[in-house]
């Protein structure tokens, strides 16, 4: 048994495509199309980390019910953990790639962490060695 994918609600496709491969660097695995319940057009977006086998699927949001859930999708906590093999060069990289990082890096007994957001400004913690 394994979790395959988890949804996390976007405002637009494109924009968090671009977040997730182009300043991540996850893998954009599917984008295809496909139909809401009541025959409206949507698209099946998955990205994915290099080599992982957990996807996120980016939903746009549909409805003002979801559109309130964007960046919000865990009450304001901490809700993703993006694990890297080497922490210092993924801040920086980021960084310099524009991510908001809301704390600073700081060493625990686990190993170093910084909170940054995502594209719809859901909290992540960068966790590595």
């Amino acid at each position: 048994m394994q979790i395959d994918l988890v949804a996390l609600i976007v405002d637009e496709y494109d924009p968090a495509i671009a977040f997730f491969t182009d300043v991540l660097g996850f893998d954009l695995v599917e984008d295809s199309p496909s139909l809401t319940n009541d025959g409206r057009p949507k698209r099946w977006v998955i990205v994915r980390p290099p080599g992982a086998q957990t996807g996120i699927l980016l939903a746009r949001a549909d409805g003002e019910h979801q559109r309130a859930a964007v960046g919000n999708q865990v009450a304001g906590r901490v809700g993703h953990f993006l694990r890297v093999d080497d922490f210092d060069a993924a801040y920086l990289r980021m960084a310099e790639a524009g991510v908001t990082f809301v704390r600073e890096p700081r060493t625990e007994p686990y190993g170093r962490v910084a909170v940054f957001l995502d594209i719809a400004g859901n909290r992540w913690d960068l966790l590595g060695t």
